[in-house]
């Protein structure tokens, strides 16, 4: 393994640019960072996270992919007319609805663009023209797919501003003529003006509504709304960091907080916690982690549908001990009711995943301060081609 000093000095003379840039770059600005070499941008985000949390503790070189391209297993494709009065699906340009037609995207995968480029083409055969923000006329406005790397299982999810959806029997079978890798097909309907890209209601169409991944030796059912990490490969990256750091001996009380649909805690369950407990204010994630826990057969984990820096108090007001907190906020980081609680409760380890290392920096400042030590960071590249970057580090009680 070369050391930190080889790596720096290697990056430096890396090539500055791209050789191979995508066409799209300017007009999509979804990747701020196309236009450097891959090795270019991993030294532009570990300056960065240097920058930012250097004062805390040495941090160590930043884990990048092997092949950063095609690494999203989740792809939104918006649906419009262009002047010509043909259909064109792609993203919106950045701070605009204006879409950005786009044939392959070099960082989504590239099954789940060929599936929107054949409902494109579908469209205009079954007459289905896409809703149009400004008249109110139409009915497709985006296209969802989910596509599982390790199982290979695909969900395919049409949101449509009316639940009526033409010839929809022959539209399914002619979608899965051409792509027999679908395993479910669903209809979201959202007639709301919004920019959210799920409405309330769906039907499932084809399939059990649901696929099914593995990620670090646990299965998980992720459905249309539920929330499952981008980038599975990194994820397994980051997920194996920070159970590592958390250096679980088999009898020790965790507590995962923002523990969404359960995956790092019940990876941790999996890995050497004695027990584990996770807490999650979204009720339809806490339904999904309570089923990933029943599919995989963990028993040493309870869930919680509670706010968690008051769950954190409860705890600390009943005289209850943790040894791990797992933490992985939102790009908001923590607010400091939590901070106030995790501090209170005065767990042996926190393992913090953070994906912005600005606010990250702040909850560092706030947990140093209340008597904890930073004792590794570790970026990890989960999103190449963009400015952002995951962030692990473990903290001990001094």
């Amino acid at each position: 393994m070369e050391n930190q000093e080889q790596q720096r000095r290697r990056e430096t003379h890396a090539p500055e640019r791209n050789p191979n840039p995508c066409p799209l770059y300017r007009k999509c600005g979804g990747c701020q960072l196309q236009n450097m070499s891959y090795q270019r941008q991993l030294h532009w985000k570990q300056e960065l996270v240097e920058r930012l949390l250097g004062r805390f503790h040495r941090v160590n070189p930043i884990i990048g992919m092997e092949h950063p391209y095609h690494y999203r297993n989740k792809v939104q494709a918006a649906f419009a007319l262009d002047r010509r009065k043909q259909i064109v699906s792609g993203v919106y340009q950045a701070s605009t609805h204006r879409v950005v037609p786009v044939e392959s995207c070099m960082i989504e995968d590239e099954t789940a663009d060929r599936i929107v480029g054949t409902i494109r083409k579908l469209m205009k055969d079954f007459k289905m023209e896409p809703y149009n923000e400004d008249t109110g006329r139409g009915l497709v406005r985006h296209v969802l797919v989910k596509r599982g790397f390790v199982s290979g299982q695909v969900m395919v999810v049409m949101v449509t501003v009316s639940p009526i959806l033409p010839a929809k029997n022959n539209f399914v079978k002619a979608l899965r003529k051409a792509h027999p890798e679908i395993t479910t097909i669903l209809q979201n309907v959202n007639n709301r003006a919004t920019s959210m890209v799920l409405g309330e209601s769906e039907k499932v169409l084809y399939g059990p509504g649901y696929i099914e991944e593995s990620l670090c030796g646990c299965v998980f059912r992720i459905s249309a709304k539920s929330f499952y990490q981008i980038n599975p490969v990194q994820t397994e990256v980051l997920y194996n960091k920070a159970i590592e750091l958390a250096g679980f001996t088999g009898k020790e009380t965790v507590v995962d907080a923002y523990c969404g649909t359960g995956t790092i805690g019940l990876i941790a369950a999996k890995r050497g916690a004695g027990h584990v407990t996770g807490v999650e204010l979204n009720q339809d994630a806490v339904r999904d982690a309570i089923s990933n826990a029943k599919r995989n057969g963990i028993k040493n984990v309870y869930f919680y549908n509670a706010d968690a820096g008051e769950f954190l108090s409860a705890m600390a007001d009943e005289g209850e001990t943790v040894d791990v907190v797992l933490m992985d906020p939102p790009r908001a980081g923590s607010d400091e009711q939590f901070l106030t609680s995790l501090a209170g409760l005065a767990p042996k380890k926190i393992v913090y995943i953070s994906c912005n290392p600005e606010t990250l920096q702040r909850d560092l400042q706030f947990l140093v301060r209340a008597g904890y030590h930073v004792q590794e960071i570790q970026p990890v590249d989960m999103f190449p081609h963009t400015n952002h970057v995951e962030t692990v580090c473990l903290l001990s009680k001094l």
